[in-house]
């Protein structure tokens, strides 16, 4: 249950005055894996759950931070002219780097503020959480200092903060997903031109299933950074040959052929995972706007077994989640979601079937991996807005 969000603001840094609420969602990739950074196209979606921030200006130069979710870390203080990347901040330095950025462009962001955060996305499940506190920070610094700021802008500083501030070389699918989303309808995005359309998502008798490991997973201490690494390296070596700047302008036929350009066998791998997937995604789009979900749940089968076997990032506990999940009565698919190592993974249920999927699935993660799995139904939301005080109550 959500906390009275405005009732803790007053409380937490004690005073009267009614503070502005701004929501950010996490996000879902429906399809479209590890393709962001590559060049290729990604299929993701907002949900219900996300950031809230909330806050005031202050007259002073004085940044108050807190977060229900970290109330250990109490309230994390710094001056407006004092935003370096601070350890001790810990989450604290993703509202930091979003004001610094944006500072650092010229915008007149004047005054101190009190912000509270509260988020509904698990920590560490791979939801994006942090793009949602970036996006739900942009929102916030967009309506107090009447900044006239591009959406797709905001979401270009939001991944400058990701890899430059926090150290984390993200793609943009993220913030793009959480910055742009629209209710029941999915974005493909092509993350070379920042080229995108919305695509309808009919799921009728269906709902969408969010399954978290309850695994944490560090992105900046996985082994993200090195993927990214070994597929430049593919790729500089398919330059040889070809005139292209991504893998994501491959199709599987112009690959096969020239793989053996890619003389590492792990980095021919994770090419291979690259350029299949940004296809299925591309595929995927057709088979949901000709209404065609079993097309579609295969899809979502054949991209977790690329990111198992080509990529290696899903390990066993998203390997024994998606796998129990595909055996089910009424599942049309399922796939890890994110970057892996750990996070969650999605399914794709007849409405009808979704206890007995969560009982059955639950149950065989539980046997091998020790303790149980979270399961959530996610509807497809907005992106990130200020919303009515009246409906955090």
């Amino acid at each position: 249950m959500k906390p009275d969000l405005i009732t803790q603001f007053k409380s937490i840094f004690q005073t009267n005055e009614t503070p502005e609420v701004f929501f950010a969602p996490g996000r879902i990739n429906l399809i479209g894996e590890h393709t962001d950074y590559n060049g290729g196209h990604v299929f993701p979606a907002a949900i219900s759950f996300g950031t809230y921030a909330v806050g005031r200006m202050r007259q002073d130069q004085k940044l108050r931070f807190y977060s229900l979710n970290f109330p250990d870390k109490a309230i994390i203080e710094c001056p407006l002219n004092r935003l370096d990347y601070a350890k001790e901040h810990d989450w604290a330095n993703y509202p930091k780097g979003m004001i610094l950025a944006l500072k650092k462009l010229g915008y007149n962001i004047h005054s101190g503020m009190d912000i509270l955060y509260y988020g509904d996305i698990p920590n560490g499940a791979g939801l994006s959480s942090s793009a949602s506190i970036e996006m739900a920070t942009g929102v916030l610094l967009e309506e107090f200092f009447a900044l006239n700021i591009d959406r797709v802008a905001m979401i270009e500083l939001g991944q400058q903060v990701e890899n430059q501030y926090i150290g984390v070389n993200s793609g943009i699918m993220d913030q793009f997903a959480i910055g742009m989303g629209k209710q029941n309808h999915a974005l493909l995005l092509d993350c070379q031109t920042l080229h995108y359309k919305y695509a309808p998502i009919k799921l009728d008798n269906h709902v969408i299933i969010i399954m978290n490991t309850n695994k944490k997973r560090t992105l900046a201490g996985s082994k993200y950074n090195e993927r990214r690494e070994q597929c430049e390296t593919a790729l500089e070596e398919l330059q040889k040959q070809l005139s292209i700047k991504t893998l994501g302008e491959l199709t599987n036929e112009l690959f096969l052929s020239h793989q053996q350009l890619i003389t590492n066998e792990i980095n021919r791998k994770r090419a291979r995972h690259a350029v299949t997937e940004n296809q299925r995604t591309l595929q995927a789009l057709e088979a949901l706007h000709e209404g065609n979900l079993t097309a579609f749940g295969n899809l979502m089968n054949a991209s977790h077994q690329s990111l198992k076997d080509d990529y290696e990032v899903t390990g066993i506990e998203l390997d024994t989640l998606v796998e129990a999940a595909q055996k089910q009565q009424g599942v049309v698919g399922a796939r890890m979601t994110g970057a892996g190592f750990g996070g969650c993974a999605i399914a794709i249920v007849e409405k009808e079937q979704q206890e007995a999927f969560q009982q059955h699935v639950n149950d065989i993660y539980q046997r091998k991996i020790g303790y149980g799995a979270t399961f959530y139904i996610a509807s497809i939301a907005d992106g990130a807005k200020k919303i009515e005080s009246s409906k955090v109550l």
